[in-house]
């Protein structure tokens, strides 16, 4: 079971974040987790936040829409610590992207959780067979919550 913390710029968002996240982790709980009990952190930030933590840690000097630490590195057997790790996301890239892409700001943030709690399960598109695995699942997580384009 996975319970989540959200802080930062929740106020600022035009979305119900906190109850699109529920959604979102019931169904993973549900479809790709054990029966084992893990924490996420959500930090909600901005453009400027973003960038900083991006050049900091991963040494990309922009802002991006969302970045996720894992508390661990995915292990092949993907063994999952107590706590999973923190998800930033980019309140004003929500906004952008969702105009950019033709959606909806609910299912541009509802798949940017999906996209950074897959992160913190194991998932990743470092190669196209990976890609195509975690965008499955995501496509499928965003079907089962009724969040579409």
């Amino acid at each position: 079971m996975i319970k989540f913390n959200l802080t930062g710029m929740v106020d600022s968002l035009n979305v119900p974040a906190k109850k699109i996240i529920k959604k979102i982790i019931k169904v993973i709980n549900k479809e790709y987790t054990r029966k084992t009990k893990h924490v996420v952190s959500f930090i909600i930030t901005d453009d400027a936040g973003i960038h900083e933590i991006n050049k900091e840690y991963r040494g990309i000097d922009s802002p991006t829409d969302v970045i996720s630490f894992a508390g661990i590195d995915a292990e092949e057997e993907r063994i999952l610590p107590l706590e999973l790790g923190d998800i930033f996301i980019n309140k004003d890239r929500v906004v952008s992207q969702a105009n950019e892409y033709g959606h909806s700001e609910i299912r541009e943030f509802a798949f940017l959780v999906t996209h950074g709690m897959l992160h913190l399960l194991g998932y990743d598109h470092m190669d196209e067979e990976a890609e195509k695995e975690m965008f499955e699942i995501q496509d499928r997580v965003l079907e089962i919550v009724k969040i579409r384009r």
